[in-house]
């Protein structure tokens, strides 16, 4: 799937072909699901932290008693939160030819700006990569050392 860098003569990057595959794979692996945002988030968010407070004091457990019960209320109410938005993204996924058939792209754009960022991502971690890894001894023998301490413990 060329961009319009490779159209006009520019050579193919790291990425591209890696793009291509995942791209090739996109009726079988790609999906596309809802994400709440916003003050929906909040709102449920809110929901469950009065919902945890309730519960709490109902069994005599105050905020004022305990210093960090907040952080165990957003804690699980996050935790409730994130359940629920991830369960209903899952429960009604869109293939792409389906998210193509709504939007009459007749031409595959969505899947050429899919494979376009794909193909940046991929290089700007992997040109990121190869700019730090003169570093990867130095935190090899960190890591080693690290263990070595805990080992003698």
């Amino acid at each position: 799937m060329p961009t319009r860098d490779e159209e006009s003569g520019d050579p193919a990057t790291p990425g591209a072909e890696l793009a291509e595959e995942i791209i090739a794979q996109a009726p079988r692996d790609l999906m596309f699901v809802m994400q709440f945002v916003g003050e929906a988030q909040y709102k449920v968010l809110k929901h469950f932290q009065d919902l945890v407070i309730r519960e709490l004091e109902a069994r005599g457990i105050r905020r004022e008693d305990h210093a960090l019960l907040q952080i165990f209320i957003d804690k699980h109410a996050t935790e409730m939160r994130d359940f629920v938005f991830s369960g209903v993204a899952l429960s009604r996924p869109f293939r792409i030819e389906e998210i193509e058939r709504l939007m009459r792209d007749t031409t595959n754009v969505i899947r050429l700006d899919i494979w376009d960022a794909l193909r940046n991502h991929i290089d700007t971690v992997e040109n990121q990569f190869v700019a730090q890894a003169d570093d990867l001894p130095n935190q090899l023998a960190a890591i080693e050392a690290d263990a070595n301490g805990l080992a003698k413990r």
